[in-house]
């Protein structure tokens, strides 16, 4: 049996003809500034007053909505070019300035243990070894009663 696998999932959806949501928000926005100017000049001002600032704000609208320069949306391509005149072109590195970048995704690295700190741990008796692989390390219910026993007369002797 086969099934129908999606092909472009990174599309935006289309609600209008070939208008995505995001577009249609757009063009609603800067479709009302513009009327906004018109009749707020349109009243009072002859065309030559209210038509330029009109154009522009409907320029700039169906370049945010519609416009793609080298495959990418207008905004985009607008904060790049602005980045790109704006910050120092030359980067100058002098060591011991910044911050480290630390993942905070990553646990920090166990201590490894010295040669000292390992002679400093009592050996087991081969008894005792022999006994956990016997056991895959698993203690008896016993041996676990006896050691809840030990764990509480510590703790708790008054």
């Amino acid at each position: 049996m086969q099934f129908k696998v999606p092909q472009d999932v990174q599309r935006e959806d289309t609600i209008i003809g070939p208008i995505t949501i995001r577009q249609l928000i757009i063009l609603g926005i800067g479709g009302g500034m513009a009327y906004a100017i018109y009749v707020g000049l349109a009243t009072s001002y002859y065309m030559e007053i209210w038509l330029p600032p009109v154009v522009i704000v409907s320029g700039l609208t169906l370049a945010f909505a519609f416009l793609k320069i080298h495959e990418m949306p207008f905004h985009l391509f607008l904060m790049n070019f602005l980045e790109y005149h704006l910050l120092p072109r030359q980067r100058i590195w002098i060591q011991g300035t910044g911050y480290p970048f630390i993942p905070p995704f990553e646990e920090p690295k166990k201590k490894q243990e010295t040669h000292e700190e390992i002679k400093k741990k009592p050996v087991k008796s081969i008894e005792e070894l022999t006994k956990v692989l016997d056991t895959h390390g698993e203690l008896s219910h016993q041996e676990k009663k006896e050691g809840l026993k030990q764990i509480i007369s510590q703790n708790y002797q008054n």
